[in-house]
């Protein structure tokens, strides 16, 4: 794909700013960095001359632009080829393959959320489990894009799955069919007692738009006024910045929404209400945001918005962590730097990277047998190697949670089952707004 088409549709991909780079904007590099391009050089040079074997030019020079990036943090990476490809994927909106959202973590292909509905969530997956085998070969210390490449394939077809599940003793066989993944970013439903339901799968183009046409549709088919509103931004894992901007947006009526703070001058900017959507377009009617160990990046500057200006309760487990703003830097025609170039900040000031967003309200997934176990080892933002540091120097121990039992959630997964609940943190959401006066839901002041 060209990077000049990949620039006119910039803002669908996930959460990216595109930058112009020019030969004037380049940094100019330090002469003290003279020796150690000597040092790269020399390396080059002798990998060439007394290798076992030949060795191309185009993998020394792509493998030190890897080891570059790599140094710097788990988002930062050179893309070209199959890379650029799975981009335009993403820009179009539908590929045959599993809906899985991945990275790869230290040789191991960890998901970071499976897309709601697809083959993926259909067959169990989880946020935070390791693909270690495809149709029994071993994955471990290869190429992410290999591994991606060799998920997707015809609809219909299927694929063998090893997986490690923390908190599990032995790994277990999942076996998945291809199915059509057509993004579908927003779905919602109207719930009994007039409380709406939007879920967000992703952040991409007109999320904005799409959130608040549900709005208007669950509005026409309510009897009377809508009482509540569940906003589910469970195993969504961000994408553009400013459709962030434009769902929080729909219901804030004034303040700061997110500063984005960066290195370079051009990196420095705040988002406040009312630049997208006048009004608060539910005002009046209590929110809950639902979130989890998969939401990531645009999720959790919705959440802190809302959170930060007291406009809904956050309910669910603390977020992925990652408070951080990629932008892609062209490199020639078929190339380009995802790099990260900013950090974000809720209203408050706070820097979800590392900690996350903590929930008002913390709701184990108790419909989920395993999630006692998986939220023990959950592995977040903190735990990728060379992840940016809070800048607050957030400590740990601030980061552990209570461990007494809350007498609340004390029904195991077959006992809800029985009780015909599916999904205990919406369930308890949804009660929460039926028993709850919205001043002490939503939080008004």
């Amino acid at each position: 794909m060209k990077i000049a088409a990949l620039a006119r549709t910039a803002a669908l991909v996930t959460a990216v700013a595109l930058i112009p780079a020019t030969t004037a904007g380049l940094a100019q590099i330090d002469g003290r960095a003279g020796p150690e391009f000597s040092k790269l050089f020399a390396t080059y040079q002798r990998i060439k001359a007394s290798y076992v074997e030949d060795v191309s030019d185009d993998k020394l020079v792509r493998g030190a632009i890897d080891g570059m990036l790599a140094s710097l943090d788990p988002h930062s990476a050179y893309l070209d080829g199959s890379d650029l490809q799975r981009l335009e994927t993403m820009i179009e909106g539908n590929y045959s393959g599993l809906g899985l959202s991945v990275v790869g973590e230290d040789g191991a292909v960890k998901i970071i959320s499976p897309f709601n509905g697809s083959p993926a969530d259909e067959a169990g997956l989880k946020a935070g489990d390791y693909i270690t085998h495809l149709d029994g070969q071993l994955i471990f210390g290869g190429e992410l894009d290999d591994a991606v490449q060799r998920m997707r394939g015809e609809a219909g077809t299927s694929i063998e799955l090893t997986v490690f599940r923390p908190g599990r003793e032995e790994p277990f066989d999942v076996s998945v069919t291809r199915g059509v993944i057509e993004l579908e970013p927003v779905t919602h439903e109207l719930k009994p007692g007039n409380i709406g339901y939007i879920s967000g799968n992703e952040f991409s183009a007109d999320v904005g738009s799409d959130v608040s046409a549900a709005w208007r549709e669950m509005q026409e088919k309510a009897t009377g006024r809508l009482s509540g509103l569940v906003l589910d931004l469970r195993s969504n894992p961000g994408g553009s910045l400013d459709e962030a901007v434009a769902l929080s947006d729909l219901f804030l009526s004034s303040g700061r929404i997110v500063t984005q703070r960066g290195r370079a001058r051009n990196e420095n900017y705040s988002y406040s209400a009312e630049e997208k959507t006048r009004g608060d377009i539910a005002e009046g009617v209590p929110i809950i945001v639902l979130i989890d160990a998969g939401s990531a990046s645009a999720s959790e500057i919705v959440a802190g918005a809302l959170q930060d200006h007291r406009r809904a309760l956050v309910m669910g487990v603390r977020s992925f962590g990652k408070g951080s703003v990629q932008s892609l830097l062209p490199l020639g025609r078929d190339a380009a730097l995802k790099l990260t170039t900013a950090r974000y900040f809720t209203p408050s000031g706070k820097s979800v990277q590392e900690g996350g967003s903590k929930p008002d309200i913390a709701v184990p997934q108790l419909t989920d047998p395993d999630f006692a176990l998986r939220e023990k080892y959950q592995t977040r933002e903190s735990d990728l190697r060379g992840h940016l540091v809070n800048e607050l120097g957030l400590k740990d121990e601030e980061l552990e949670q209570d461990k007494v039992d809350d007498p609340r959630f004390q029904l195991t997964a077959e006992q809800l089952k029985e009780q015909g609940i599916e999904d205990f943190q919406l369930h308890y959401a949804l009660e929460t707004l039926r028993r709850t006066t919205k001043s002490s839901v939503a939080l008004l002041d």
